[in-house]
């Protein structure tokens, strides 16, 4: 066989690299970070003590630091991907300073809460946690179910789930947080048309709808019968009181 003449073993060359720079960025595989949740969370309730000496936590960390996420390859991806870093950084920042009572008692010097320290890198840049949740999570991702998943370390905030998000499951996986979330964090009553929602639904209820009839017809899918039904039927109605927010750290005890 003739071999390629140097042009066109440029072309090829310069090909190949323009593949390599152009091609979508697979999502950092959570492995490390799956297997930990599987290990350390029971009940939405964190073995920090075990975690604080595990290397799985900075391994996954470490994964984050060289990651893409911009040119993951669908909106799955990308939500699975800030979710776990989310997650990922609340459990570190709680590492870091454990033992601690609450995640309101992280020292934050010169920011207003523990949620605006830098405390995440990301593909080379500097992130808050306000700031994944925020600006990226409810600004560009615009899902609101990030709310049943998002950990904040406290015993009111969603439970955490004991594996990774994926982008092949995520849907059912935020799907399932939601049932959870609004099974053991929030009552309804549905022959006194009565709701006594968590705080979270106070603070972001505009991510599920413009008025309290409009949170409770998107909170109704995720609930049972006869819940469902009567939400459905006549949400505005119902009279909505909201719950004190318990933030007390969600630890296992041993």
């Amino acid at each position: 066989m003739k071999p390629p003449s140097l042009i066109t073993r440029m072309t090829a060359i310069a090909a190949l690299l323009l593949v390599s720079f152009t091609a979508p960025a697979r999502a950092v595989a959570p492995g490390d970070f799956d297997a930990l949740l599987k290990e350390r969370v029971v009940a939405g309730q964190v073995d920090y003590r075990g975690l604080k000496s595990d290397p799985r936590l900075p391994a996954y960390l470490a994964t984050l630091v060289s990651a893409k996420p911009g040119t993951l390859p669908s909106a799955e991806a990308r939500l699975a991907f800030w979710i776990n870093a989310y997650n990922a950084y609340t459990l570190q920042l709680i590492v870091a300073h454990y033992p601690l009572k609450s995640i309101r008692d992280v020292p934050h010097p010169d920011v207003k809460s523990p949620w605006d320290l830098p405390v995440a890198n990301i593909g080379g840049h500097s992130y808050t946690l306000n700031q994944i949740e925020h600006d990226i999570l409810r600004a560009q991702l615009k899902e609101p179910r990030i709310h049943y998943a998002l950990v904040c370390a406290a015993k009111s905030c969603p439970p955490l789930r004991a594996e990774a998000y994926e982008s092949e499951r995520i849907q059912a996986q935020l799907d399932d947080q939601a049932r959870l979330f609004l099974a053991t964090q929030n009552h309804f009553d549905p022959i006194a048309s009565k709701a006594e929602l968590s705080s979270i639904l106070k603070w972001y209820g505009s991510d599920f709808g413009a008025t309290p009839a409009e949170v409770l017809t998107a909170l109704a899918p995720y609930t049972p019968e006869p819940v469902r039904a009567a939400l459905i039927k006549a949400p505005a109605k119902w009279a909505i009181r909201y719950l004190d927010y318990d933030w007390s750290l969600n630890e296992r005890r041993h």
